[in-house]
């Protein structure tokens, strides 16, 4: 357990990583080049302060708060101690929070849902649901987001989506707090505002902040107990503010009056690239400042903040000391029960709240699919009162569209709303809250309800078309386009586990689905002209048992034969149309490869194949959920998160 007075220990650290970007092939066999990023860095900062780590591009910062939350991919060597004990990364995930720069919320909750339902994911059951409640409040108090606690995420400005973000991780009180960035591109108030409630955070609650900034303003120096300056991964100062000016107007490096400390040491730190000599007298200097400290700066390292950035932050007259609680998340992690019904409340609450989003997300549930089978109806409404040989090519097309429509719009509908959640939860699972079954089985359980309403409605508009009125017909109808949908939603989602634009994503699974309906529905061509070997490949297709089950209720059922006088009602150019003498022909000519090999009876056996058409939507969910258990490589992972 992590006592009071706590620390954060970083001894001789070095790490080895990634220095180029590389090309698809070098990441997935691991050829990128690699180099030293970070060398000998050693720091520490303690309860109740804040560190900030400066340095400009390249410099190491992120590289840094990686090796420290143990996200860091790449050989590591030193010594990481949170309160004398080895960081592990369930140490870590314990007790400690990270803000990366790039973090995706969910833009159709509202602030307090956002904190609320992240507060359920990271704070155990044993602590009860007011004190929960009460923890969201405060955090909403403290970050200064009381006012727009009901307004949507996609509605806040880049100041309050930042401070947000923060209370993501604030709302479950870790012990240590890692920022990547969190004032970047922010106006100088709003990062003013963000760096004094961070220090506030850590002096009221006794928790340690470490922060990494680019672009330092003089204002913010009072709030910065530590600083910590890398260039190119050496380590050139590490101690307290409040001895930073004396440390470098020892060695002879004085801050001019009316600088700012902070930004005037980072140009120092900085190899100036502008020329070729002052590359060289830059990194000379730097060199020398590197070694400088490693040869005097331990004392400075090891010294105390002593009560604030720069001795300027003292307590106000009502404020008490670092009252050094025991943080939540120390009373146990969420169990698995917990951890799937919150997230099964945050998909209902995304979709249900008053915002733009949600709305467009509820149409592509409820009304995509409908809008779309009313106007297949339009063009199919007289195909039951057809008499004759373009009644087998009406109802094939109606068939055809049927299928593609329950393909398309499945895909449609998961690829604008699945990736939101998908992203959130590589985030999430980074943090290591929940795991990728756990997740799909939520999004299943929320999706299904959806899926089987609009399937329900669409199908009951397509079905006026057929001149069947069973209810028991419209039943297995809606069936079989439902395992259709279903299969095609699975699809989708594994496609998105790799593929991060919805756009490519939904391209890809629609160009999978109309091959599969080309090639195994025998819509648009029999079995009996495709080769062998593609005819055996069928089997593996979904399609080509929801078209068989389809096929056979619908000609076997409705149309039985042909008129006596067929060749003479129709035009020369149509007369082949009279081949079939009545459904049974048809079929047989669009389902069979000569009686000898496949019985046309079996093959359109209709238990055999309502069964087959559901095991594959059955079998892709169970496929995903392996997907999503296996390590993926990281370079696919990054890209929804870097």
């Amino acid at each position: 357990m992590i006592g009071n007075d706590y620390s954060l220990e970083l001894c001789n650290i070095f790490h080895t990583g990634q220095v180029e970007p590389g090309s698809c092939l070098q990441r997935i066999f691991g050829s990128v080049q690699t180099g030293l990023i970070l060398k000998d860095v050693s720091l520490e900062v303690r309860a109740g302060e804040v560190l900030a780590v400066l340095g400009s591009k390249g410099s190491g910062k992120r590289a840094l708060l990686e090796v420290i939350s143990r996200r860091s991919r790449g050989p590591t060597r030193g010594q990481i101690l949170l309160d004398g004990a080895p960081m592990t990364l369930s140490l870590y995930q314990k007790n400690c929070g990270y803000v990366s720069h790039r973090v995706d919320l969910i833009p159709s909750l509202n602030v307090e849902q956002t904190l609320h339902y992240a507060a359920n994911l990271t704070i155990g059951s044993q602590v009860s649901r007011y004190v929960r409640s009460s923890r969201v409040r405060q955090v909403l108090a403290d970050l200064a987001l009381s006012q727009v606690a009901r307004r949507s995420v996609s509605s806040l400005t880049l100041s309050e989506y930042r401070r947000l973000a923060i209370g993501i991780q604030l709302v479950k009180d870790p012990v240590l707090l890692l920022l990547d960035e969190p004032t970047a591109n922010l106006d100088p108030l709003s990062t003013y505002l963000i760096v004094s409630m961070l220090s506030s955070h850590a002096r009221r609650r006794g928790r340690a902040v470490v922060l990494t900034m680019e672009k330092p303003r003089s204002d913010v120096f009072p709030f910065l107990d530590r600083a910590a300056y890398l260039c190119l991964g050496d380590l050139v100062y590490a101690g307290p503010t409040r001895l930073m000016l004396e440390y470098f107007r020892a060695i002879g490096f004085p801050c001019p009056d009316l600088e700012n400390p902070l930004m005037y040491y980072l140009c120092l730190s900085t190899v100036d690239r502008r020329s070729r000599e002052r590359f060289i007298e830059s990194n000379t200097q730097i060199i020398a400042l590197v070694e400088k400290f490693k040869l005097e700066g331990g004392p400075y390292r090891k010294s105390s903040a002593g009560g604030g950035g720069g001795g300027h932050v003292l307590l106000g007259s009502g404020e008490s000391p670092p009252s050094h609680k025991m943080p939540l998340t120390t009373l146990g992690k969420p169990g698995a029960i917990q951890l799937g019904f919150t997230l099964y409340q945050r998909l209902l609450a995304s979709t249900f709240n008053l915002s733009a989003i949600a709305a467009q997300h509820l149409f592509l549930h409820l009304a995509l699919f409908p809008l779309i089978c009313t106007l297949i109806w339009f063009f199919y409404r007289d195909v039951k009162h057809q008499d004759g040989p373009y009644t087998f090519q009406s109802l094939n097309g109606f068939l055809l569209n049927s299928l593609l429509t329950s393909c398309a719009c499945a895909i449609v509908k998961t690829a604008c709303v699945f990736p939101i959640h998908r992203t959130r939860y590589y985030q999430e699972a980074h943090e290591g809250l929940y795991s990728g079954p756990l997740f799909l089985l939520s999004y299943n359980l929320y999706s299904l309800p959806f899926s089987i309403l609009t399937v329900a409605i669409g199908s009951r508009i397509l079905f006026e078309s057929t001149g069947l009125t069973s209810s028991t017909d419209w039943f297995f109808f809606a069936a079989i386009l439902l395992s259709t949908y279903l299969l095609s939603e699975q699809q989708t989602v594994a496609l998105l586990m790799i593929i991060k634009g919805s756009f490519i994503a939904s391209i890809t699974s629609l160009y999978l689905g109309t091959i599969f309906i080309i090639l195994s529905s025998g819509t648009l061509r029999s079995y009996a002209s495709l080769p062998e070997w593609l005819l055996y490949l069928t089997y593996a297709s979904q399609t080509r048992y929801s078209s068989a089950f389809l096929s056979r209720q619908l000609f076997g059922s409705v149309y039985t034969a042909l008129p006596g006088n067929c060749t003479a009602r129709l035009p020369l150019n149509d007369a082949f149309l009279c081949r079939y003498k009545d459904s049974t022909a048809y079929l047989a000519e669009r389902y069979s490869r000569g009686s000898t090999v496949f019985n046309i009876n079996d093959m359109l056996d209709s238990d055999f194949n309502l069964s087959f058409s559901y095991a594959f939507p059955v079998g892709f969910v169970l496929l995903n959920c392996i997907l999503y258990l296996i390590p993926l490589p990281s370079f696919i992972k990054a890209k929804f998160r870097d």
